[in-house]
């Protein structure tokens, strides 16, 4: 048993140094690959920043004061001015579409007498994206429901619907918010009751024993919908305050256009289309009211198609405009 002796006290010696040797592998292997995770010593890490964002001390909606010294309503704005200056792609295709439909929503809000506001009241309701439907079955920028649609003069039918037609959508939600307004005398109100609807915020409003938006209780869609539209504003209002960088031609341009009235049933709108100088593409890009490749018009109704000015189906931003700022025709 003697002989054997020396050859385990060999054997022990080697397992014990290789488990030494390989726990200082292992030790220096973990410190090597800790120091390159460091994100402190990364340079990607050392030169991106999260800013933390200043409210305003003073901020108006529909020339209606926002009660800024109260915690409650700066931290809520707060929130939703953090999350829209850092939800960076969304709010930058706010900017560009803004570009295109501001000058047609603006005009008609202040032709109706509805505060200039409210257009981003239909940004944040949209997205200003015209053919946009909700789960619950809104249309268009203004998000119109099918019976109030109709209440407020707009057509709603199979082979027409005008809460797609952002003109005619934008007339008749200036005079739902007037009504509202009515109803309120608050411009804040109105824009809470378009979200919720007028039952809900009179149910809460008594409930509540209140008669401030900024003073009820709400749940979180609606609590946060008029902060929503103020943080937009802000933003809109002052994007390279909040890091929004572009040149103007990523815009998107505002298209110079037509107008072509018919009386008359369409047996085929691709050949209309066609023989106004467009492709079916095209003609309902720019008029996504009409739900149908065809029109009965069996009243003979008088619509308006809207369509691209010659020349302007395909062109270059820096191309659309002469040097004096007027449009050519081509």
């Amino acid at each position: 048993m003697n002989t054997y002796r020396p050859l385990k006290n060999i054997l022990a010696l080697i397992v014990v140094s290789g488990a030494v040797y390989l726990t200082a592998q292992l030790f220096n292997y973990s410190t090597v690959t800790d120091r390159d995770k460091d994100p402190e010593n990364s340079e990607y890490m050392s030169r991106y920043n999260v800013y933390a964002l200043k409210t305003p001390d003073k901020l108006t909606f529909g020339d209606e004061i926002v009660p800024m010294n109260r915690w409650d309503v700066k931290e809520s704005l707060d929130r939703e001015l953090l999350v829209n200056t850092y939800w960076q792609s969304q709010t930058l295709l706010f900017l560009k579409r803004a570009n295109r439909y501001f000058p047609i929503v603006e005009p008609i809000l202040k032709e109706q007498g509805v505060p200039e506001d409210f257009k981003y009241l239909a940004l944040i309701e949209s997205g200003f994206v015209p053919t946009i439907k909700s789960p619950a079955g809104a249309v268009g920028v203004w998000q119109f429901m099918n019976g109030t649609a109709k209440d407020y003069g707009l057509e709603v039918s199979a082979e027409v619907d005008e809460r797609y037609n952002i003109e005619k959508a934008t007339v008749a939600a200036c005079k739902y918010l007037k009504d509202s307004y009515k109803k309120y005398g608050s411009w804040t109100l109105v824009a809470a009751s378009y979200n919720a609807g007028r039952r809900f915020v009179d149910k809460q409003l008594k409930l509540q024993d209140a008669g401030d938006y900024y003073d009820l209780l709400l749940g979180e869609e609606t609590g946060r919908y008029v902060f929503r539209i103020l943080a937009i504003k802000m933003i809109m209002e002052n994007p390279t305050a909040y890091g929004f960088k572009y040149r103007e031609s990523d815009l998107y341009p505002e298209i110079p256009t037509r107008k072509i009235t018919i009386k008359s049933p369409v047996k085929d709108f691709a050949v209309f289309a066609k023989e106004n100088g467009v492709n079916y593409k095209v003609l309902k890009y720019f008029n996504p009211w009409l739900r149908r490749e065809y029109l009965t018009n069996k009243y003979k109704k008088e619509y308006e198609i809207t369509l691209p000015a010659k020349g302007y189906i395909n062109f270059a931003f820096s191309d659309y405009k002469n040097p004096d700022g007027s449009v050519s025709e081509k």
